[in-house]
């Protein structure tokens, strides 16, 4: 017996927005959307765990002062030294460098007692959205989000200051920040706002 038209249409279209709810529900989830919140602060600038490309390290060698000396990281992460060559720095803590250098001392040097201690890092932030020169930014010294802004160019004529977003890692999970630079901008006294090292600092556009 053959089921009636109407009723076979029906079970169509519901069988079809089925699959329309499957699909966008499996869309979301493969999302990945940072979480918005109230990043951690600090009452000053954050200092990494690990030494990267562009940090200058200062070497000193107490049983060989006159091996003392200061190297910056190069781009490949290495650095070069007399007698030993060269060895990855980047990537490692000073207590990891410090180490392995001691051990590539220890047949040529009486005392191979070496500290290692970080002169400047490099933060490298990325700049994105309505900004004067948008992509990665290289920072020497401790910076603010508003310091950061104005050394990428600034915002751009639609670059929207009210609401700054700033893109963090925290605990392996992405977390975004809305920030007003407006106040600052104006002359108030604010808190400070240091960016840490893989931040994203995306301008919106104004809506008019």
């Amino acid at each position: 017996m053959l089921t009636p038209e109407p009723r076979s249409r029906l079970s169509v279209l519901r069988q079809s927005l089925r699959l329309v709810f499957l699909a966008v529900a499996l869309l979301s989830a493969s999302c990945q959307t940072p979480v918005s919140t109230q990043l951690p602060q600090e009452a000053g600038p954050s200092k990494r765990v690990t030494l990267a490309s562009g940090d200058v390290i200062k070497l000193i060698f107490s049983g060989a002062p006159e091996q003392n000396q200061s190297q910056k990281i190069g781009a490949d992460g290495k650095i070069n030294l007399p007698q030993v060559g060269e060895i990855t720095a980047a990537g490692k803590t000073v207590a990891q460098v410090q180490a392995e250098l001691t051990a590539l001392y220890k047949p040529l040097l009486r005392n191979t007692d070496v500290l290692v201690v970080v002169e400047s890092g490099a933060i490298h932030v990325y700049m994105a959205g309505a900004v004067g020169k948008a992509g990665p930014l290289v920072l020497d010294r401790p910076t603010t989000i508003l310091q950061a802004v104005m050394q990428a160019g600034g915002p751009n004529q639609f670059g929207n200051m009210r609401r700054v977003q700033v893109i963090r890692l925290v605990n392996g999970v992405e977390r975004s920040q809305v920030v007003d630079l407006r106040p600052t901008l104006r002359g108030q006294a604010t808190r400070p706002f240091y960016v840490r090292d893989g931040d994203v600092i995306s301008i919106p556009q104004s809506a008019f």
